[in-house]
This record gives C-alpha cells, sequence and structure tokens, in this order.
C-alpha cells in the first residue's frame, strides 16, 4: 500500500514496503555484523533481511542488491571510523596520547564481544576485492580517508613542535594505518585484549619517535 502526504505543492511517496521509522543508519549498523561474522559471501539474504528487520523487497528498495548493500555498509563502518579518528586527534594532550587512544578505541571494537570482530576491510573486504572490483575500490577509499585523518594529526603535530618533520606525516600516517590493520588481524586471530594494547603502546613509540 501507498502512502501520500502533500507538502508545498509536491506528493511525497513512502516507497513501498518501507516500514515507518525506518532509519538507514541503524539498519546498516545491524547488517554490519552479519557481514563481519559471516563475510560478504556467508551472509545470506535471510540472515541480512531479518537483521535490518524489513523483507528482502524493502531492502533491496533502500539498498540494492546484496553487492550495494555490503558497499553502503562499508562506507557507513569507514565514514564513523574516520569521525572518531578526527574527533581524538581534535581534543588536547600530546600526540602519542592521542594516537594511543585512537588505538585503544580500535581494540575496543575489534575484541567487542560476543566475538572477536577485527576490521570489516581486514576481515571481509579483502577477502572479496579480487574478484568484485567495486567492493575493492570502496575499501581502498576507505584506506585513503584512514591514512589522511592521521596525515591530517601528525602535520599538526609537526607544526606545533611536537614531532620532527622526517618521517613525514605522510610517512606516519602509513605506519599509523598499517598498525590498525595490524591490530585487527591480531584481534581476529584470538589476541588478548591485553597483548593487544601492549602491542599498540610499542607502535606508538615507534610512530611518534
Amino acid at each position: 500500500m501507498r502512502s501520500s502526504t502533500k507538502m508545498t505543492g509536491e506528493v511525497v511517496r513512502r516507497p513501498r514496503g518501507r516500514p515507518r521509522g525506518f532509519e538507514p543508519d541503524a539498519v546498516l549498523q545491524r547488517v554490519r555484523d552479519v557481514f563481519i561474522e559471516k563475510g560478504f559471501a556467508g551472509a545470506s539474504l535471510d540472515e541480512l533481511a531479518e537483521a535490518a528487520g524489513l523483507n528482502r523487497p524493502s531492502l533491496y528498495a533502500a539498498f540494492g542488491d546484496k553487492e550495494q548493500l555490503y558497499i553502503h555498509t562499508l562506507r557507513h563502518y569507514g565514514e564513523h571510523g574516520v569521525a572518531g579518528i578526527d574527533a581524538v586527534f581534535a581534543a588536547k594532550g600530546p600526540i602519542d596520547k592521542r594516537l594511543g587512544q585512537v588505538f585503544k578505541g580500535a581494540i575496543d571494537l575489534y575484541t567487542a564481544p560476543p566475538y572477536p570482530r577485527g576490521c570489516m576491510i581486514v576481515g571481509t573486504a579483502a577477502v572479496e576485492a579480487p574478484t568484485r572490483p567495486k567492493i575493492a575500490a570502496a575499501a581502498a577509499e576507505l584506506l585513503q580517508a584512514t591514512e589522511d585523518a592521521f596525515e591530517r594529526a601528525f602535520a599538526k603535530a609537526v607544526t606545533a613542535g611536537e614531532l620532527a618533520a622526517d618521517p613525514s606525516p605522510e610517512a606516519r600516517a602509513r605506519l599509523a594505518g598499517t598498525a590498525l590493520h595490524t591490530l585487527a588481524i591480531r584481534a581476529r586471530l584470538g589476541t588478548r585484549p591485553a597483548e593487544l594494547r601492549a602491542y599498540a603502546a610499542s607502535l606508538v613509540t615507534v610512530i611518534c619517535r
């Protein structure tokens, strides 16, 4: 059944099958958990629809096919991750302490119950990238956005005299991005949070030397 509401002389139709109170962000967060647990190939459409709280036609109407839904989910995951990094670096405090906070937040996410999640890129996108170029491109964009966030922070630290100009902010950013991926892999393999935090502390020392 279609419903319509007149507004400023136009007819606005609610898409067929979409329930009232539909919140894309909430839906993407729920299906993200399915993709992270089972991977792109292993996640069935029925499981994704159930997690989303939508029937399959509504899911298609809102996000497209399974690959498009995955890409929407990956970008949503990435946008929130980059925003979190920016927020930590926008706060006051020494650059090494703030980098440590970024790594701690990542570890908390990667090891959150009920199972070690790791990172969506490392755990799922990297598997599909060789045969699914659209997923590869979306993952590459997220990697670049993450490194850009690190580079902005390190550039400000160089300007403020906290860090030397060599290694460059770009080089430090690549190291920080690589550190996140390494922590994600170790988390996915079951490394305990305490060990991951100790490992991250050693990486902070190298990156911010």
